[in-house]
């Protein structure tokens, strides 16, 4: 299966290494995403969507232990939700750190997916940086499940288009979204 994808992921790595953004198939739709500690890079993707900048976007990541780079303190209820997730779960943490400024909300929380899809997965691995991922069209728009449903102004917008699973008609859904607060408060936003 690498070898699906293996020149993907040099093309994306050297977009993302000089700042550019790309279109990619993650572990629930397709989405936009650039390197999460550059706010010139955030800033365009918000653009792209036509999107205030006030909202903020979740980040992708390959490995649980990476959390603590990013998050001032996890609270320990994530570690037990990421180990019983049986489907793509995002918990938006309080105390983002590490992290571009314009991609963190307004309260200092960020929303962060670990992903298990191999493409994204070994793509951040070698990024050595968690990933901007949001959905890939214009806000307000409906989330595109297959790539054929990208629309034209998403894939011109961006500096590299993905091939794999371009094909793919596999149904997908949005990942569940949980908020956890300093103390550990567990408040679901989407199941």
């Amino acid at each position: 299966m690498e070898s699906d994808f293996r020149e993907d992921i040099r093309q994306a790595l050297e977009v993302l290494k000089k700042g550019g953004i790309i279109l990619y198939p993650t572990d629930t739709i397709w989405g936009i995403g650039c390197d999460a500690t550059n706010a010139d890079s955030v800033a365009r993707v918000s653009e792209l969507k036509k999107r205030e900048s006030s909202r903020s976007m979740l980040v992708l990541m390959e490995n649980p232990n990476l959390l603590n780079s990013y998050i001032e303190e996890v609270p320990e209820v994530a570690w037990d939700l990421i180990d019983v997730a049986d489907k793509p779960l995002t918990i938006v943490y309080p105390g983002a750190k590490n992290l571009a400024t314009n991609l963190i909300a307004e309260d200092g929380s960020i929303g962060i997916r670990i992903t298990e899809e191999p493409f994204t997965q070994q793509l951040i691995q070698r990024f050595h940086k968690p990933l901007v991922s949001t959905s890939a069209n214009i806000s307000g728009e409906p989330s595109p499940a297959f790539f054929d449903e990208v629309s034209p102004e998403i894939v011109e917008g961006v500096d590299y288009v993905v091939q794999y699973r371009q094909e793919e008609r596999m149904p997908t859904s949005p990942s569940s979204v949980i908020r956890l607060g300093v103390s550990g408060e567990v408040q679901i936003l989407r199941k």
